[in-house]
């Protein structure tokens, strides 16, 4: 037992039970949910939520605070020995209050009765299999979280974190190229207010929309490479210090795959190239939850694409240079991993206090005195180290660990077709040599 609460509350005086509600409200639940209301001594919910109950519910209503999962551990604390119900927007486990109590009291202390979720309501009216469509909540997350998800002829449904989400979405949709996807808005699904709009996103009117909604996206089969429209404004040049920033490619094509098209990324030229770049991701093999530092960043490419291989991949990149630390945040955001925690500083004193990684990228900076020293040391045993070097000299450096510590040693030579004249020919890029070693 956790926290002074009993799974099995039907059995003891005291307990907690999470309730699913839709906007039906009370019509909708269950006999199993209505009959822990009713036996409910206080009941914890959003405003909205509590006011679809009837009078005839006895239990206190206790609206929840804001910022709520701070306040949660007092407020259970204040209400410990009495039988508790907790509402929660359609079912409690899917981004819902339900998972965050779990974590906090275990889960042999909640007991869920779940209502069917509006990504569930919106499926059904929209004759959308759920299992061949992509679902992204947008209560919490950055709208640019949608990036990696739109792909030609695909299915979204987005979780609304209100009314200003939908135009959020048409807009970036468009930019990204895809102003000809269909947009639809399901607002107080399952209520009698229950609406539905839909239009293209390039055109679709969202000035007047209710907070509680679901977003549906259906992607064309092909985008539009060029957008028009307010909309569809690119990302502002920034300042050329070395008169060689490029603008990135924002309607390009994204594959899921690491080795990204360089024409996506802003750079300065400082950018591990595509081909080296999937053959770096596929060395450093990211695995879910996994927590990579990407030292001497650059544009933010090595971390960017650890991200963007699963949704629990997290990531650090380490960049001593603020103009291409602002570009990492620029690039990690028209991505789709907003969340990259980006650190301007230089290694290996910019790494002091970052919380422990699971693997270590070295992209810049493997010469400096006690980087990979403190690389090394930051790893738990089982932990990835890979570094690149490109100069003879840093290439000594990794020569020199390899025969220290063994690993594999591995040189990367690539050639890309230009024109020579009238002709084409192979241009050679620098080739770069990649040393990886897992920590004992």
């Amino acid at each position: 037992m956790t926290g002074g609460y009993r799974h099995d509350v039907t059995d003891e005086p005291a307990g907690l039970t999470v309730v699913g509600i839709g906007a039906d409200g009370w019509p909708g639940l269950s006999g199993t949910a209505t009959a822990a209301l009713a036996g409910a001594q206080v009941i914890f919910g959003s405003s909205r939520q509590l006011a679809l109950l009837p009078p005839s519910i006895a239990g206190d209503r206790v609206p929840w605070p804001s910022p709520l999962v701070p306040a949660l551990p007092g407020l259970l604390d204040a209400h410990r020995g009495r039988r508790i119900a907790v509402l929660a927007s359609g079912d409690p486990m899917f981004h819902g209050i339900g998972a965050t109590l779990v974590r906090l009291l275990g889960a042999a202390a909640v007991r869920v009765v779940p209502h069917p979720s509006s990504v569930s309501l919106a499926a059904a009216r929209l004759g959308w299999p759920l299992s061949e469509t992509d679902v992204l909540s947008l209560v919490t997350a950055p709208v640019e979280e949608l990036h990696p998800l739109i792909h030609p002829g695909r299915r979204i449904l987005l979780l609304s974190a209100g009314a200003q989400t939908p135009a959020a979405v048409a807009a970036l949709l468009t930019s990204r190229g895809y102003g000809n996807s269909t947009v639809t808005v399901l607002e107080q699904l399952g209520a009698s207010a229950e609406r539905v709009i839909s239009g293209l996103a390039s055109s679709l009117e969202l000035s007047d929309i209710d907070p509680l909604n679901v977003v549906a996206v259906a992607c064309p089969p092909s985008p539009v490479r060029q957008p028009t429209g307010p909309l569809a404004a690119g990302p502002a040049r920034v300042p050329a210090e070395a008169g060689r920033d490029r603008i990135p490619d924002a309607t390009g094509p994204r594959p899921l795959v690491p080795g990204l098209p360089d024409a996506v990324y802003e750079s300065d030229g400082q950018l591990t190239k595509r081909e080296v770049r999937a053959v770096t991701l596929a060395v450093l093999g990211p695995q879910p939850g996994e927590l990579l530092w990407d030292v001497g960043a650059g544009s933010g490419s090595i971390a960017i694409e650890w991200m963007r291989t699963h949704r629990d991949c997290r990531a650090v990149a380490i960049e001593s240079d603020p103009v291409r630390a602002g570009r990492i945040v620029r690039n990690a955001a028209a991505l789709g991993v907003p969340k990259l925690r980006v650190v301007e500083g230089r290694a290996p004193g910019a790494l002091a206090g970052l919380p422990a990684p699971d693997v270590v990228f070295i992209g810049g900076g493997v010469t400096r005195d006690g980087v990979v020293e403190a690389a090394l040391d930051a790893l738990p045993g089982g932990g990835r180290l890979v570094a690149n070097a490109v100069t003879l000299e840093s290439e000594a450096v990794l020569a020199a660990w390899y025969a220290k510590l063994g690993g594999d040693l591995t040189r990367v030579a690539v050639q890309r077709a230009a024109p020579v004249g009238g002709f084409t020919g192979w241009r050679a890029m620098m080739p770069v040599t990649i040393w990886s070693v897992t920590k004992p």
